[in-house]
C-alpha cells in the first residue's frame, strides 16, 4: 500500500472532521476519493501531506510513518491542494522554469512536462491568459516536475468543462499506466471518477463508508433486465403470475432483478411463447450516482 491509515482522526474545536479513518491505497492505482462537499476530504489530505498535525492514530507512506519520515516521504510527492500555486504574470514555463531552479532541475525537464500535459504550444503564453484547464494542467506539471512516485490531487475537474475533464481524466490515466505513478484523487462527483479509477473510498461526515476496487462498488448496484414490450404492464401483469419479482414498470419498460444470462433467456422465451413482442432486453446495471447518494445520505 503506498498509502496506509489507521484510526486517523482530527477535530477542529468541537467538531470532529475526520473520524477513525483507515485508508489503504494500492500502488499503481488510481484511487478516488469521493464525498460530498464538507464530508472531510481536504482535511484528510492535508493531513497525508503534513499540512496539519496528526492528532489521533497513524499514517503511513511509501511503508513509513509520516511523523518520522517526513522529507523523505513528502519529496517523493507531488500535490495539488484545490487552486494551483501559479505566478499570473509569468508564462507556462518560467513557472515550471521557477520551481525547476528551487528544485536544481534540468531545463530538460521542464520541456518533458509542458509535452506531457499537452502546454509546449502556450509555454510562452502568460499564465494568467490561460483557461482554467491549462491553469490545472500547469499545476499538475509543477507537482510532477520532481518525478514524485505519488500524485495527491484535490478537486482537480473542479470547474471545468466537458474537454478540460476528458484532458486532465486522460493525463491521470496515462500517468499511471505510461509512467508508473499512483494517483490519489478527491472529488464529489462520482460518475468522473468512475471512469478513470480503479479504487474508490466514500466518505461522509468523517467517517469512511465504503473502500474498496470500482468492480466492488458496481457489484453493490444490483443489475436488472430491462425490457421493452408492446404492451409493458400486461407482461409485468404476466411475470407476477408466472413467479417473477418485477421490480419497476413504467411507460415503456419493465424492470426485473438480473441472475443470470439464462435467467434472461427464459424470460425472453416466456413472453416470446405468450404472445407478447419484445422490442428489447438488456443488462442495465444501476446508476452509480444513485448508489453514490443512497450511501452518502444513509450515514
Amino acid at each position: 500500500m503506498v498509502i496506509s491509515t489507521q484510526g486517523l482522526t482530527f477535530t477542529f474545536g468541537n467538531q470532529t472532521v475526520v473520524k477513525s479513518l483507515s485508508l489503504q491505497v494500492p500502488e499503481g492505482s488510481i484511487y478516488g476519493f469521493l464525498g460530498p462537499n464538507g464530508a472531510g476530504k481536504t482535511t484528510t489530505i492535508k493531513l497525508l501531506l503534513n499540512l496539519l498535525q496528526t492528532q489521533e492514530g497513524s499514517i503511513h507512506i511509501f511503508d513509513k510513518e509520516l511523523k518520522g519520515n517526513r522529507i523523505e516521504i513528502l519529496s517523493q510527492i507531488g500535490s495539488l491542494i484545490e487552486q494551483p500555486a501559479i505566478y499570473l504574470h509569468l508564462t507556462g514555463k518560467e513557472n515550471l522554469m521557477n520551481r525547476a531552479l528551487l528544485l536544481q532541475l534540468p531545463e530538460k525537464r521542464v520541456t518533458e512536462m509542458l509535452g506531457l500535459v499537452h502546454l509546449t504550444d502556450a509555454a510562452h503564453k502568460k499564465a494568467g491568459q490561460y483557461s482554467l484547464g491549462m491553469k490545472q494542467r500547469l499545476g499538475i506539471a509543477l507537482a510532477l516536475l520532481s518525478d514524485p512516485k505519488l500524485l495527491i490531487l484535490d478537486e482537480p475537474t473542479n470547474g471545468l468543462d466537458p474537454n478540460g475533464i476528458i484532458e486532465i481524466r486522460e493525463l491521470l490515466i496515462k500517468l499511471t499506466h505510461e509512467y508508473k505513478k499512483t494517483v490519489f484523487i478527491s472529488s464529489h462527483l462520482l460518475a468522473e471518477i468512475q471512469r478513470m479509477a480503479t479504487h474508490v473510498g466514500i466518505i461522509n461526515y468523517g467517517e469512511l463508508l465504503f473502500q474498496g476496487s470500482i468492480n466492488e462498488l458496481e457489484a453493490l448496484s444490483k443489475p436488472l433486465i430491462q425490457i421493452e414490450t408492446d404492451n409493458t404492464v400486461d407482461a409485468a401483469n404476466f411475470l407476477t403470475r408466472s413467479n417473477f419479482s418485477v421490480a419497476e414498470v413504467n411507460d415503456h419498460h419493465l424492470y426485473l432483478p438480473y441472475t443470470s444470462k439464462q435467467n434472461m433467456g427464459e424470460i425472453n422465451m416466456l413472453l416470446n411463447q405468450n404472445g407478447y413482442t419484445i422490442y428489447s432486453i438488456n443488462k442495465q446495471q444501476q446508476d452509480l450516482e444513485k448508489l453514490f447518494l443512497s450511501i452518502t445520505q444513509k450515514a
